[in-house]
């Protein structure tokens, strides 16, 4: 599979001169399922920003498509076009990414800022509303939505424009039981149809379902490990390091006894 996007040496602080990230490589193929994994604030989100081009690191490289992506090039309105229709950004929280007075509208925005026919974007907008099983929420108000259902408009304001690249920040975070499902069988699927899909977590039971590649970002802002999913998830005493898992202590009866825990229940395979 060809590159698709690509980080070379990597470095980026906050304000303050706070490390976020530090010398960071990846490189995605198109059609690929990855996933970033590492504990809160290890750069996460900071890494996708900078991706989407939301964010420009102090130095190094993004690559989209063989062309360095950066504050000159997305002044070239054919460049930008394409990378901001090839780019869909996922927010873990919904409430940053809903804006607009309508479900229908919110759907509708993303295409006609993207100069799409308006008749084809009214398209697009009635397909997705019922692939996502949303079209009774087209009249709602985005804001008085619970928040399972603004996940879904928050992904459906991003597929009307059929992105390449789906880039998604803790796809399960703040969601019930139901719409976690949803939402993890909507990765696989999309995956499927041939969307490369980039996403963070560090909820190791998504990893275990989806089985992307993996790259382990710790605690000092270094990716530590690329690898795949049981490559990564079979490594306990790596995942102790890198703060995922630890020793807990259960008591069975008069029985106490330490074993390895993490907030979710993965299997090995």
């Amino acid at each position: 599979m060809e590159e698709i996007i690509a980080l070379k040496n990597i470095n980026y602080t906050y304000p303050g001169n706070i490390t976020a990230l530090k010398n960071i490589h990846l490189s995605v193929k198109k059609g690929e399922l990855f996933s970033i994994i590492g504990h809160n604030g290890c750069g996460k989100s900071t890494l996708l920003n900078i991706l989407n081009a939301l964010v420009f690191p102090d130095t190094g490289e993004v690559v989209f498509k063989g062309e360095t992506v950066n504050e000159k090039i997305l002044r070239d309105k054919a460049f930008v076009t394409k990378f901001r229709q090839n780019m869909g950004f996922i927010f873990q929280n919904p409430d940053i990414q809903l804006f607009n007075p309508t479900v229908y509208d919110e759907l509708l925005f993303a295409p006609l800022q993207l100069n799409m026919p308006h008749e084809m974007a009214v398209d697009r907008v009635e397909e997705t509303l019922s692939y996502l099983g949303i079209s009774h929420l087209r009249d709602r108000q985005p804001y008085l939505l619970s928040g399972g259902e603004k996940k879904r408009v928050a992904i459906g304001s991003v597929l009307t424009m059929n992105p390449e690249i789906l880039l998604i920040d803790e796809p399960l975070a703040g969601l019930d039981p139901k719409t976690q499902t949803f939402v993890t069988e909507l990765l696989l699927e999309l995956n499927h149809a041939g969307k490369t899909i980039i996403f963070t977590t560090h909820q190791l039971d998504l990893i275990d379902h989806l089985q992307p590649r993996v790259a382990v970002l710790s605690e000092d802002h270094t990716i530590q490990k690329t690898g795949t999913a049981s490559e990564i998830l079979n490594d306990e005493e790596f995942l102790i390091g890198v703060n995922l898992i630890h020793k807990h202590v259960h008591k069975h009866g008069d029985e106490t006894h330490k074993h390895y825990h993490s907030h979710y229940v993965f299997h090995k395979h």
